[in-house]
Parts: structure tokens; C-alpha cells; sequence
């Protein structure tokens, strides 16, 4: 399969290319247990809220972590890897499998995987490693059903001009997007990490990126508010974002979480915010369940301005 246009549509790459890779990646999970291949979840069709097992789920199993998002209607996942899901690349087909249909025997979507491959590296030879080990992970995410795989940018190096970083990163991502192609997955790349969390510097980098299933996952940094302030910044790089999205704790006052979930209604997102929260909380189903209370009325109050 070839890499698809620059014209074609995100969302419509991502339908096409999970119906297509079904069909031709040998050596998957499906393949390799010779299993019925099921029907592929599409993505959302309105602003919907997910949940980053970063913090909150960082020590529970699947089975628990499936259970407390359907306690919470919470029903999206993404799943940190190095966690106690155990869902790495280590893991072989009959696991992969049974990940992928745990998933689909719930109503919980696993939305994709978060990892910490970067691309600023300036030895050549790490950065050989860091695209080598992503795409270990868009294959993992395509057999245990997902739909794309989370990664960073993560820094600009002081020893390198800016201009060659933003060159590696970008080119980076066109090759580790091209790859994706093939199996129908998206790669989100987190606004994060050393001046990489500057949406100026993002902009400047998607303006190297020429995949479309290469897209920017909003991370809710400090430096949002930064500039000429977050709607600027947001429209930067809004026509470059993927289907999912990073928030933290929507009670916090350190950042205009109503401001921010008026720009996406606004432009009629249609994906996932992820909750990626930070706090201890003494029970974090309960407090789970809280902040999905808090998303619906924020949401409605963002729809009534609309």
C-alpha cells in the first residue's frame, strides 16, 4: 500500500486505511491466531471525553480499568504503556488478541497507546532507535485494536540550530506517518517537552509534516496562555489536529478549561478529549466519574454559545 495523498481528509485516511489493513498485514495478531476479523470502530461523531490511564489508571489490569470506565461512562481509553496493563510491545499475538477483543466485548473503545518515542535527538543513532521503537507500537496498536499511537516531539537542542530540529522532527513523522499508512493508524504528537510545547514551534513543525495521518494532540501546557493568548495559539495548529486531545482535571483553576472546550465546540471537533489527570484523589472512580459530570455541563454551556 502506498502513502495516501495530502489532500485526503484525516478522519476519512483513518476510516479507509483501518478497513483496508485488515485485509493485508501479515504476521498480526488476527492473522496469526486465524480469528474472525472483526468490524472497525469508527471515530466519534461529536466532542466526547476519554480518559489517559497515566496517573488514575496507572496500576490497574485491563479488566479493572474496563470496569471503572464503564462505572464512570467514561468509554475511551488511552492506554500508557510501562503500565500495569502490561499492553507493550513485548507482548505476543495470542495476548494482543485477547486485549483486542476484551475491548470489543465492552463498551469501552481503546482509543490508542501512549508512548514516550521522541525525535529531537541529535545522535543519529538514538534517533534510529526512538522511530524504530514507534513503529513497534503502531503495529501493537493496530493488533490490539487501536487506532493510533501517541508520541513527542521532545525538545530543541541548544548545540543545533532550531531550524535543522524542526526539519528531523517533521521528517521524522513523515516517515513514521507513511508507516502507519499501511496498518490505519494515526500518530498523535503531543504538544510537549522543551520549547516543543510552544504552539508557535508545533506549527512550525506540521508545517514540515506532509501525512495526513499525522496529527497535533493538544496538551494543555502553560504555554497555551502564552503570546497573543490561547485562541491564537489554538488556531495555529487547529487545522492540524488529530482525533484526540489531552486535558487535565476540568475543576482546575490554572487553566480555561470553558474557554478551551468553547474553541473545540466551536469548530465542531469531532474526537476525543482525553482526561490525562494529575491529582491524588483519596478515590479516583469517584473522582473519575466527577470530571465526566463536569464535561457534559461544560459541553452543553459551550453548545448553548454556539
Amino acid at each position: 500500500m502506498t502513502s495516501k495523498p495530502k489532500d485526503i481528509s484525516r478522519r476519512e485516511f483513518l476510516t479507509r486505511g483501518s478497513q483496508a489493513a485488515m485485509g493485508i498485514i501479515a504476521g498480526s495478531a488476527l492473522v496469526a491466531c486465524g480469528t474472525k476479523q472483526p468490524v472497525v470502530r469508527k471515530p466519534p461523531d461529536k466532542l466526547q471525553l476519554g480518559f489517559v490511564t497515566y496517573q488514575w489508571g496507572r496500576d490497574w489490569d485491563l479488566p479493572t480499568l474496563i470496569r471503572n470506565c464503564q462505572k464512570t461512562g467514561v468509554l475511551a481509553v488511552e492506554l500508557r504503556t510501562q503500565h500495569a496493563h502490561g499492553v507493550d510491545s513485548h507482548i505476543n499475538a495470542r495476548q494482543r488478541y485477547e486485549v483486542k477483543i476484551r475491548f470489543e466485548n465492552s463498551p469501552v473503545t481503546l482509543v490508542g497507546l501512549g508512548t514516550n518515542w521522541a525525535f529531537h535527538y541529535v545522535d543519529p543513532a538514538k534517533l534510529r532507535e526512538d522511530i524504530k521503537g514507534a513503529k513497534e507500537y503502531v503495529k501493537l496498536s493496530y493488533d490490539v485494536g487501536g487506532s493510533g499511537v501517541k508520541i513527542k516531539p521532545n525538545a530543541l537542542p541548544e548545540e543545533v540550530p532550531v531550524e535543522k530540529t524542526i526539519e528531523q522532527i517533521g521528517q521524522s513523522l513523515n516517515d513514521l506517518g507513511r508507516f502507519a499508512a499501511d496498518y490505519g493508524q494515526e500518530i498523535r504528537v503531543e504538544v510537549h517537552g522543551n520549547q516543543t510545547s510552544e504552539l508557535p514551534v508545533m506549527k512550525q513543525i506540521f508545517d514540515v509534516v506532509n501525512q495526513p495521518n499525522v496529527g497535533v494532540c493538544w496538551n494543555c501546557n502553560r504555554q497555551d496562555l502564552e503570546g497573543e493568548g490561547l485562541e491564537h495559539n489554538f488556531n495555529l495548529v487547529k487545522d492540524h489536529f488529530g482525533e484526540t486531545a489531552h486535558i487535565r482535571e476540568l475543576d482546575g483553576t490554572e487553566y480555561p478549561y470553558q474557554e478551551l472546550i468553547q474553541l473545540f465546540v466551536g469548530m465542531d471537533y469531532k474526537g476525543w478529549l482525553l482526561l490525562e489527570a494529575r491529582r491524588e484523589v483519596p478515590d479516583r472512580v469517584k473522582a473519575l466519574a466527577e470530571q465526566a459530570a463536569l464535561f457534559k455541563q461544560m459541553v452543553a454551556e459551550a453548545r448553548a454559545r454556539v
